[in-house]
C-alpha cells in the first residue's frame, strides 16, 4: 500500500480517537440550565405538586430559603449500566481501528499493538465513577400578578398563576416539564 495513504488514515484514525476522547469525558459533564415555566395552578398547590414530585424521584428537601421563596432539592443520580457498557464498546471499537493502522505503519509490534485492547473497559469505569453524583434542582415559585388590559377577551398568559424559575439538569427539567404539564416562558 501506498505510504501516503496509511499515513493519511493514521491520521485520521487519531483524530477520530481524540473525538471518541472527548465524547468519553463528556458522559459526565454537568448539563445545568434555569428555565421559567408557567403553571395555571396557584402558588401553594404548585408548590405542594412540586414537593411530592421530587420526592417520588426520590429528591429530599436539602435548603429552604424563606426570604427568597426558593427550596433547593438534592438527589443522587445513577449511573447507566447500559452506557457504561457502550461506552466502553466505543472505546474498543475505537482502539481496534487504532491498533490496526499502528500495526500496518508499524508491523514489528503488533503484540504489544493488540494489547491496548485492555485498555477500554477504562472509558466504562471513568463514567461509572463520574457520572454518580449528587444532583441539586434549585426551584422558585411566584405568583403571576394581572396585568391590567381593556380588552374583554383574556390572553392565555393571564389565566397563568404561577411561574417557577427553575435551576437543574435539562433532563430533569425536561422531565419536569413534560410530567406537570408545564409550558416554557419567554
Amino acid at each position: 500500500m501506498n505510504d501516503s495513504v496509511i499515513a493519511s488514515t493514521l491520521v485520521l484514525t487519531v483524530l477520530l480517537m481524540v473525538g471518541l476522547f472527548f465524547f468519553i469525558r463528556a458522559s459526565t459533564k454537568d448539563r445545568i440550565q434555569q428555565v421559567r415555566l408557567i403553571s395555571k395552578q396557584t402558588e401553594e398547590s404548585l408548590l405542594n405538586q412540586l414537593r411530592q414530585y421530587f420526592g417520588e424521584r426520590a429528591y429530599h428537601v436539602a435548603a429552604i430559603d424563606a426570604a427568597t421563596n426558593q427550596v433547593t432539592f438534592e438527589g443522587k443520580v445513577r449511573p447507566s449500566l447500559f452506557l457504561a457498557i457502550f461506552l466502553s464498546l466505543l472505546a474498543a471499537i475505537g482502539m481496534l481501528c487504532l491498533v490496526l493502522v499502528i500495526s500496518m505503519v508499524l508491523p514489528s509490534g503488533s503484540a504489544f499493538w493488540l494489547s491496548l485492547l485492555l485498555l477500554s473497559p477504562l472509558a466504562g469505569v471513568f463514567y461509572w465513577r463520574g457520572a454518580g453524583r449528587i444532583e441539586q434542582v434549585s426551584l422558585k415559585v411566584e405568583p403571576i400578578e394581572p396585568e391590567l388590559s381593556f380588552s374583554s377577551s383574556p390572553s392565555s398568559d393571564e389565566s397563568a398563576k404561577s411561574v417557577i424559575i427553575v435551576r437543574a439538569h435539562r433532563d430533569e427539567l425536561a422531565e419536569l416539564q413534560r410530567t406537570l404539564s408545564l409550558s416554557a416562558s419567554e
